[in-house]
């Protein structure tokens, strides 16, 4: 199958775009790709819950690294394999700082998601699309069993200015990731800047250790395609990685190969070229 035997894929802003569907392309290729032996692993900032659909649309059974690292789900049975779980003291001191600076938190752990009930017009905008959501007093968000608490900051002028303080302040081990909200497809609008707090961990970068652990493939041998900051482990750690038009530029930096638009069949052109019948 040429030089690669593996295609590790980012979901939002590089399967989905605005239309918030897979192109037919793309589907096609990637069903091509798996019937002939190929490996095709999710690597995503969502949940599981939010991954979910995205598996079962591709027709994917190979384990997805969900929670930016902090997670991986087995679609065959239906659990997460791995989970990576904060702190309490690490859940405290995130809150605290949430509270003080009047942010906005979400609060995950394995199939549950909980928030505070929005207080603006941009707030609810965030929370319109996010799966499995559950609203409770700010008293009342769990601090045991968590995965990840994602903060949303109207405060902030840029997310890596939000994530610094946010470090600052918890001055624990975390893994973080940041980005404008407006770079999602859908929130084109917003103003929000996005903080995601996970356990130590290597990020996207968790999928070329499956890869290698489970199925024999070293990283040499993988493609990683993606858009955001949260990308670029991945994108340096795998034999080749790509980015897609619409990025952030710390994914085009750490890019070797610029795609094109996710709307497009820019993946499915990626796949026939790179994995060859």
């Amino acid at each position: 199958m040429g030089n690669y035997d593996a295609l590790v894929l980012d979901v939002d802003g590089t399967l989905l775009g605005a239309s918030g569907q897979v192109h037919p392309a793309t589907k096609q290729a990637i069903a091509r790709l798996v019937a002939r032996g190929g490996l095709v692993m999710i690597a995503t900032g969502r949940s599981e819950l939010g991954t979910i659909p995205i598996l079962a649309e591709l027709g994917l059974t190979t384990p997805a690294v969900v929670f930016n690292g902090a997670g991986v789900w087995c679609p065959k049975s239906g659990k997460l394999l791995e989970e990576r779980l904060l702190s309490n003291r690490a859940v405290d001191r995130v809150l605290a700082f949430a509270a003080r600076e009047d942010l906005y938190p979400v609060v995950m752990g394995n199939g549950v998601k909980f928030a505070i009930a929005p207080r603006t017009p941009a707030e609810i905008s965030a929370m319109a699309d996010m799966y499995g959501l559950e609203f409770v007093p700010f008293a009342d968000l769990p601090r045991e069993y968590i995965i990840r608490i994602s903060l949303f900051s109207d405060r902030h002028g840029d997310s890596a200015t939000f994530a610094a303080a946010l470090e600052r302040a918890v001055d624990l081990p975390l893994y973080l990731t940041d980005f404008p909200l407006d770079h999602l497809a859908n929130h084109r609008d917003s103003r929000l800047q996005v903080v995601d707090v996970q356990p130590p961990c290597r990020g996207k970068a968790e999928a070329l250790r499956i890869l290698r652990e489970q199925f024999g493939i070293p990283p040499a041998r993988v493609v990683a395609v993606g858009d955001g900051g949260n990308d670029v482990p991945m994108l340096l750690e795998a034999g080749l990685g790509c980015a897609m038009a619409v990025s952030l530029p710390e994914a085009h930096a750490a890019a070797q190969r610029i795609l094109g638009d996710c709307e497009s069949d820019t993946l499915a052109q990626l796949i026939e070229e790179l994995f060859p019948v």
